[in-house]
């Protein structure tokens, strides 16, 4: 248990002395469907491959090998879409792996003078590998590497950054707790010769499946490690969400985020800035999800996913005869004309695929 002690510790401590202004902000945006129509309450998440996105220490809790892809319709020619995959490797632990791309559209190019030149683009993408094991009992850590890149135009720059979390679940009680500390790295190359920082975030969450009512609430805290004016102040980034079972194929789901709200209030009014809603459906083995996160006066965002389990074990590791089934000998057959059948050597499968089964099938 000291260990366990020892490194919350750790993340707490070196990721309080770790903030400042930020590029990389799309970092921050809610693909998923689900988690958006939450308010992006998913720190504490035990059953979504997009967790990896928040906390990678939830992979470990997850079953099978779930795949997700999500589409965000943001504002004017703004679209951000998202892929996440997660698998369990025999005595090694869960891996995921995932990717977040967003593409801010076209835009007029103009000299000094204001002339119109021609067009030009801009996006931003990051490649995520992840990794997550068992720390003691209900108690996980993971670890994610990312590789982030974003470009203006004829001008780009690059970035490492890592993310760290941790998990505590009471399974009896149906409680489950996060920490992460997100997007922890620096720039390899920017833009022009002043380089900046990526938006870290710490967070916290916890949730809870009630008992008397099929019911999950959800409770985070992100940019725990940012100057507020007082101690009140740095929990003003929370967000709250709240997912009903309506049926064994139907879930409906709401949420607010409360920096949101502020941060679009335009004059003395918010509207609904900040609040969120959603619905999930089950449809044989997949599930179809749609979630809506409204931005007051100025639009709001639309998000779709499709999450699926993939049976990749199932296609690289066939049953030999036996052990799922038997195969029988075909009776053989001259060959047309009477002469003997040209004898076929089949070499053993490539090598990629021999070390891929190598590490799902042994």
């Amino acid at each position: 248990m000291n260990k366990v002690i020892f490194l919350s510790l750790s993340l707490i401590i070196f990721g309080s002395f770790t903030y400042g202004q930020n590029t990389y902000d799309f970092l921050r945006l809610d693909g998923s469907a689900r988690a958006g129509a939450l308010g992006g309450s998913f720190v504490s998440n035990n059953d979504d491959a997009d967790v990896i996105f928040y906390n990678p220490a939830g992979l470990q809790l997850l079953n099978g090998s779930p795949a997700s892809f999500s589409f965000v319709k943001h504002l004017m020619d703004i679209n951000l879409a998202t892929l996440s995959y997660s698998m369990e490797v025999e005595d090694l632990g869960r891996f995921g792996a995932a990717i977040k791309y967003i593409n801010y559209g076209s835009f007029d190019e103009a000299d000094e003078f204001g002339t119109r030149t021609g067009e030009f683009g801009a996006n931003e993408m990051a490649l995520v590998v992840g990794y997550a094991n068992n720390l003691d009992e209900n108690f996980y850590y993971g670890a994610n590497a990312k590789f982030i890149y974003s470009g203006i135009a004829d001008r780009s720059s690059t970035a490492m950054a890592i993310d760290l979390g941790l998990h505590y679940s009471i399974p009896d009680k149906n409680w489950n707790f996060g920490f992460s500390v997100l997007n922890l790295g620096g720039q390899l190359s920017s833009y022009f010769d002043t380089k900046e920082d990526l938006p870290l975030d710490i967070a916290i969450g916890v949730s809870k499946k009630l008992e008397n009512m099929p019911a999950k609430i959800s409770l985070d805290f992100h940019k725990l490690n940012q100057d507020r004016d007082n101690f009140a102040e740095r929990f003003k980034a929370f967000t709250v969400g709240v997912e009903f079972t309506l049926s064994k194929v139907m879930k409906l789901r709401l949420g607010y985020d409360n920096e949101r709200r502020t941060d679009f209030k335009i004059g003395s009014t918010a509207g609904i800035a900040g609040f969120n809603a959603g619905l999930g459906v089950k449809v044989s083995d997949y599930q179809f999800d749609y979630g809506y996160s409204s931005l007051g006066l100025v639009g709001g965002l639309h998000r779709i996913s499709i999450s699926t389990y993939l049976i990749l074990r199932r296609r690289l590791c066939p049953s030999p005869p036996g052990k799922g089934g038997t195969t029988k000998k075909k009776k053989k057959t001259p060959p047309p004309g009477g002469g003997k059948k040209k004898k076929i050597f089949f070499s053993a499968p490539p090598p990629p695929f021999q070390i891929l089964q190598t590490i799902f099938c042994n």
